[in-house]
Order: structure tokens, then sequence, then C-alpha cells
């Protein structure tokens, strides 16, 4: 289950970042400006944040086997009508059903994660899947400048929307939402399941949320804002960085592709690690401080790297500071996403994805602020303290977060 859903993960990232790796070929083809493609950029994740809430109420009334299928295969045939696209307008509009159809996935996982993965797994498993995501990027940055060389960008968003529509087909025939239903797996493992996971699903899986709890909860509140700015950092990465990069140290599209892949793979281990911590911690019976400690320290790193990223004056300084700061933002991921479970419960999908929700917003609007900011300053360096500043905030948020205490959202 942890090894589709880590593809899944890699599947969705690498979709992500098609559009940042081919903005000069897109603009030029369809004469855009660079404020439009940072619509077109954003307007994905506008698409996302808006549909996460409902994404994750459908995961935990349909289950992930068919919620996933069912957003993956839309996702996958927007991906590849992107290709299609023959004007502005028809571009914004692809790329925000794209991002409606993304806003599945993550709320679908953590609905899966929340039925088939002991609390004491959680951690590395929610690190597994977000490494995925990153080293999907990566591979995608040099890829897709790769395909792109040999089919032009249009039938390389066709090729790669056919791949997402395989998983759907694999992992619909393979899943189970509960895993006393599957076949491959013996009696004991499912007891040792059941027996470290919430024992009170059986009673409470049929339970209605209350969607006005939810929005007055101070912990909610609390996760929303620290993961906007999480995501905020991030995104950069699957919009901005690869044509800042390029342009700024005047390199090709495959060097910038090498370059800016790096930073991805430094969020993987940050998620590796970081999933390690939660559960390191956590076995030492301090459940509270697995969720704080690495969500705090990777904040930290993430406003010391972004910062000292842009004064570099060469190219491999800067990838270096900027994978500091990215690996800090990933480290905040598993924290993240195990909080939302711990709080939700049996509305894991609905938190998570309200989460989720926000830090989409943070994503949408890091799209904008670094050509708007770029324009109206004439540097980047005021979007980097931007960036910064938030992660500060962050750190002073995660302290008022309470993972012990479940959120009561029954009706």
């Amino acid at each position: 289950m942890v090894f589709g859903t880590f593809v899944l993960a890699m599947i969705v990232l690498f979709d992500r970042i098609l559009l940042s790796v081919a903005k000069d070929p897109v603009a030029e083809s369809l004469q855009l400006s660079d404020k439009q493609m940072g619509w077109a950029m954003s307007i994905f994740a506008l698409g996302y944040a808006l549909f996460q809430t409902p994404a994750g109420l459908l995961a935990d009334k349909f289950g992930p086997r068919k919620i996933l299928t069912a957003v993956v295969s839309l996702w996958s045939l927007f991906t590849a009508l992107t290709g299609a696209t023959w004007n502005y307008i028809s571009l914004l509009i692809v790329r925000f059903v794209f991002g409606v159809g993304e806003a599945g996935a993550f709320p679908g996982m953590a609905r899966a994660i929340y039925r088939w993965i002991p609390l004491q797994e959680r951690g590395i498993v929610n690190g597994i899947n977000f490494s995925g995501g990153r080293i999907g990027a990566a591979i995608a940055l040099p890829a897709v400048a790769w395909l792109m060389d040999l089919f032009g960008w249009r039938l390389t968003f066709v090729i790669l929307g056919l791949v997402g529509m395989l998983w759907g087909v694999v992992w619909y025939w393979w899943f189970r939402d509960d895993p006393r239903d599957h076949s491959g797996i013996s009696a004991k493992e499912t007891d040792f399941i059941i027996e470290h996971t919430e024992k009170e699903v059986a009673n409470t899986v049929k339970a209605q949320i209350h969607l006005g709890k939810l929005f007055r909860s101070k912990t909610m509140w609390l996760l929303m804002g620290q993961y906007f700015s999480s995501n905020f950092t991030f995104f950069f990465c699957l919009t901005w960085l690869f044509p800042h990069i390029k342009a700024k140290y005047n390199l090709d599209a495959l060097e910038a592709g090498f370059f800016t892949a790096a930073p991805l793979i430094s969020g993987a281990l940050g998620n590796w690690f970081s999933g390690f911590l939660v559960d390191y911690i956590y076995k030492k019976n301090k459940m509270t401080l697995s969720r704080k400690l690495p969500a705090i320290i990777g904040f930290l790193l993430a406003s010391v790297g972004i910062v000292a990223g842009a004064y570099m004056e060469t190219v491999t300084p800067a990838i270096v500071f900027i994978s500091i700061a990215v690996f800090g933002a990933d480290m905040t991921l598993s924290p993240s996403w195990s909080a939302c479970v711990d709080v939700g419960r049996q509305f894991s999908g609905a938190v998570s994805g309200t989460m989720n929700m926000a830090g989409n917003i943070g994503s949408f609007l890091t799209a904008l602020a670094f050509p708007y900011l770029l324009d109206m300053t004439g540097s980047e360096i005021p979007f980097f303290y931007l960036a910064a500043f938030l992660n500060l905030i962050a750190i002073v948020l995660w302290l008022g977060v309470k993972p012990q205490l479940p959120l009561d959202l029954t009706l």
C-alpha cells in the first residue's frame, strides 16, 4: 500500500512541475508574458486548494479506493489536455481543472493511512509518501526537458497523462479500503493492523462530520496557518525556481533541470529524516514533542536557507542554500500530516484536506508573488524575505498545536 501511494506522490509532483519546465516553449507558443505564466501556474493551486476539503470528505465517505482512482483519472486526462491548449484562457481552464483533480490525492492517502498504518509507523509512512513527490519532481526536471527535445511540449503532456491513468487502473484492481478485505494479507497481519490503528474505527466510521466545528477549531486554524507557510516556500521550487535559476545564472534547459533537481532530492531526504524523527520521538512516549520538534527545526532551516540562497552570486552555493531551505520545509510535512490523523481520527481525510487547502492558498500566492514582486521592486530579494518571515511565524503557530487532543467533529 505504501509503495502504491509513494508512486502516486511521484506522479502528483511530476505532473505538477511540468508547466514550470515547459514555461519557455509554452509561453512562446501561446504568446504569454511572465505574469500570465504566473497565473497559469497559480490557477492550478487555486483549484487544488478550493477542493481539498470536499475531496477529503469524499475520501472519508466513499473510501480511498474509488476516490483516488477517480481523481487520478481526472487530473491525468487534464494533464494530457494541457498539450491541446491554444491560448491563455484555454490554458487557465485546463490547469484549474487539473488542480481540482489533484486535490483528492493527499487527503485520499491520509484516509488510507488511517485505516492501514499503525500509529507508531505513520511518521515514516508520511515521510516516504512526500519524499516520493520530491523524487518525482526531481526526475521530472531533466526528464521533461529531454522529452520536450524529442517530442515537443504538447506530446510530452499527453505521454505523462497516460502514466497517471495506468496507475489508476492498477490501484483500483489491487487496493481495498479495509485491509481485512484484501486477499493478500494474512489474518495475523490484519489483526496487528486493527490492534494498532484507531480502535474506534468500527464504531465511528459512519459518523457524520460537523463542518462548523471543524472551522471553529483553534487546532485546525493553527495547522492551516503553518502549512500555508510551508507550501509558500516549497511551491517556489515547482513554479519559478527552474526559470529563475536558468535566467539568473545563464544556464541551458538541461543544466537548469539538473541544478534545480537538487533541492527536490534534498526535500525527499528531509521527508525521510523527519518521518524517522517523528516515529523515534513518538516511541519514547513523547507524542506531542514528536510532532512539534521536527516541524520547528524544519521551519528554522527553511528561514535561514531561503534568505542565504538569494545572495549567492554563483549557481552552486545558491542551490546548496535553497536545498537546505527545502530540506527544512519538507521536514514539516510528516508532523503536519501525522497531526491531522491524530486530531482528525475518522475524519482525517477532511482535516488533512482542510489543512492542505490552506497550504495551497500559499502555493497560489507564491506563483503570483514572485513575478509581481520582481516587477514592482526589480529584485527577487523581497520575495525570499517574505518566505523567511512566514516560516518564522509558523514556528510560533506550532507552539500552540495540541496533537494529543482529538477534535470532536461529529454532528
